[in-house]
């Protein structure tokens, strides 16, 4: 059972990393009534371009110590300062908890020090920014690093971290499946309210896509077809293949180039 809920509590962890720049361009662009992502945070995801450079440590200052500008979406840069604080708090609890690792060793979680003299410091490894902190916790809960490791001298150190207690590892994933669902109502708002047909055809089989979400759960797209669709995904109780979130959003961003705000009620 711990086993379960460490792999997909990381999973989780996973999503908010890999979404995490789609999240950002949002709050600095207007929701459409009913598409979204629009096309100006796609073009965002699909340039690397002048962004490849290394961000200043002032630019990776958590969001909840920068100074923002009028955003354009409050409900996406709530989200972001929700998601970020949250599992920087989770990162500290953790380190608390687990963490023996030796002050230069850089899989260390340096604890916030608001007296210190620069701003970089006075953050910790939280200027590090929300990637950062995604990986520490993930590695926390999947148990690594936790045996003893071999010293200069060689002798057997102590190992850097010992395992998570089950009563953190449940409260990791409850944090991880709560940072995901606000992700996810961000970045598919459209199709959270209602179940809608898309107007694209399912890419293995050309049959009917159906996008699905209760309020509080991220949305999944289902193949009408049934069991003789032969896309490569889970199914569902009926044999029909669904592509859960974040395999859906893919879906999603297709059929809202294709046809912008067309889906209908199924």
């Amino acid at each position: 059972m711990q086993h379960h809920v460490a792999h997909a509590t990381a999973a989780r962890l996973h999503t908010i990393r890999e979404q995490w720049g789609a999240l950002l361009a949002a709050v600095e662009t207007p929701p459409a009534p009913s598409t979204w992502p629009p096309a100006e945070t796609r073009a965002f995801l699909n340039t690397g371009a002048e962004d490849d450079a290394p961000l200043l440590v002032e630019d990776r200052a958590p969001l909840s110590l920068r100074q923002h500008p009028a955003p354009a979406n409050l409900d996406a840069l709530d989200t972001a300062v929700f998601v970020e604080q949250q599992v920087f708090d989770l990162a500290d609890t953790l380190a608390a908890a687990v963490q023996h690792a030796a002050p230069e060793d850089p899989r260390r979680w340096t604890f916030p020090n608001p007296g210190a003299p620069d701003a970089r410091t006075a953050a910790g490894s939280r200027a590090h920014g929300l990637h950062w902190a995604a990986l520490y916790v993930e590695g926390r809960v999947l148990d690594e690093d936790t045996d003893p490791e071999l010293l200069a001298d060689g002798t057997l150190g102590p190992a850097p971290f010992s395992p998570l207690p089950e009563a953190l590892l449940h409260k990791a994933a409850h944090v991880a499946r709560a940072c995901e669902q606000r992700v996810a109502r961000i970045l598919a708002a459209d199709a959270i309210t209602s179940s809608r047909a898309l107007p694209t055809p399912c890419p293995s089989c050309g049959g009917a896509l159906v996008v699905r979400a209760a309020p509080a759960e991220p949305p999944t797209v289902t193949c009408q077809t049934g069991e003789a669709c032969g896309a490569d995904t889970g199914r569902d109780h009926r044999g029909r293949r669904v592509w859960e979130w974040p395999e859906s959003l893919p879906l999603l961003l297709t059929a809202e180039q294709v046809l912008p705000g067309a889906t209908q009620a199924a």
